[in-house]
């Protein structure tokens, strides 16, 4: 993955669409006809700003130095019911996991999270109607057109929330860049301090050669995180993509236990609907520590939380680890799409019981 500079999460950009071209108020006269009637044409619609996801961006860094994106006005009508030409759209392309933010107000508009989704981030100003909309019997030459509409504007937040299958949660140092690059193809960097991964790194792990899922290696998170401590807010969002948390604590600590209820407090802190989500606990560096050091440990674990030993050094445990995080994420995804389907089942039948038109007395 790029440097860590050229990760970028968050931007907050100025947008404003297009206005609406004017009608026409044009009277058409003619050598023969010198009082022909109206024939003013319609403007054009502004272009609209639109945001679209794009599986192949990782980072909003493309967004940086571009701080004002502004679209085409559409063109006024013109004579003989010409309408004028609509102004351009502008389209831009975002990474999935994007959420959209209005920054005055905090409220999210949308997100995207499909490749090839458009969302309208500022919608296009409708051109006006020209003069011969507005001709009657009462009114055979009207004198008047409709103004184009306004366009929309303002500044807005982009902020990008890692998507992934299973996100890493732990203290600085626990291990979790090296457990990444063990079990994928992903390479953070790795060195034996604390906060050497600033960015999020992604890695897809191979199961069995047949099925695969991907994990997020998100920066670690210090007691006090949720106030902005530490990295604080930046990185915390990213967990609330993953569908499931692998708790990660080196078995060198002095409380696994207690370290656990710290890292669970900080994330209910920031968002109290991770809580929710599955977990699983995770003690690395089971290298360093012997049989009797290892039964301890696990005598004081939460018994309502799967765990594995392992180590990313000696590989010892590793396997049973990446079988254990599929084992959750297959059965979650055979409860989807056994959701999915009880869903399209209800919608049929519900269509079924519905009177059809032919049904009806003529």
């Amino acid at each position: 993955m790029a440097d860590n500079t050229n990760f970028i999460d968050y931007v907050k950009i100025y947008v404003r669409s297009g206005k609406g071209g004017a009608g026409s108020a044009h009277l058409k006269r003619e050598k023969y006809r010198p009082k022909a009637g109206p024939d003013g044409g319609d403007g054009g619609k502004g272009g609209s700003i639109i945001v679209r996801g794009n599986k192949q961006y990782w980072t909003l860094l493309h967004l940086k130095y571009q701080k004002h994106i502004i679209a085409e006005d559409g063109v006024s009508g013109m004579r003989d019911t010409w309408k004028g030409k609509d102004g351009k759209d502008v389209i831009i392309e975002v990474p999935l996991g994007t959420v959209a933010k209005d920054d005055e107000t905090g409220e999210v508009l949308f997100e995207i999270t499909e490749d090839g989704q458009k969302e309208i981030l500022a919608k296009g100003g409708r051109g006006g109607l020209g003069n011969v909309h507005f001709k009657s019997s009462t009114n055979q030459t009207p004198r008047y057109a409709q103004p184009g509409e306004e366009c929309q504007e303002g500044w807005k937040i982009l902020e990008l929330k890692v998507l992934a299958d299973i996100g890493l949660v732990g203290f600085p140092n626990a291990g979790k860049s090296t457990l990444l690059s063990s079990i994928s193809a992903a390479r953070p960097k790795i060195a034996d301090y604390p906060f050497t991964t600033l960015v999020p790194h992604l890695g897809i792990v191979d199961v069995d050669n047949k099925h695969t899922f991907v994990m997020a290696d998100i920066p670690g998170i210090i007691e006090g995180a949720s106030e902005g401590k530490g990295l604080g807010l930046r990185f915390l969002r990213h967990i609330e993509r993953n569908s499931l948390l692998l708790f990660l604590i080196p078995a060198d600590s002095d409380d696994v236990a207690k370290d656990y209820e710290v890292l669970l407090g900080e994330l209910a802190k920031y968002n109290p609907e991770l809580l929710d989500k599955k977990r699983i606990l995770g003690i690395s560096k089971c290298d360093m520590a012997d049989e009797e050091i290892k039964a301890d440990i696990e005598k004081h674990l939460p018994t309502d939380v799967p765990h594995f030993m392992f180590s990313s050094f000696s590989k010892e445990g590793l396997k049973e680890l990446v079988f254990g995080i599929w084992s959750i994420l297959e059965k979650d995804l055979q409860e989807a799409e056994a959701q999915a389907k009880k869903s399209a089942f209800t919608t049929l039948a519900e269509d079924e019981e519905k009177p059809s038109v032919w049904d009806e007395e003529i």
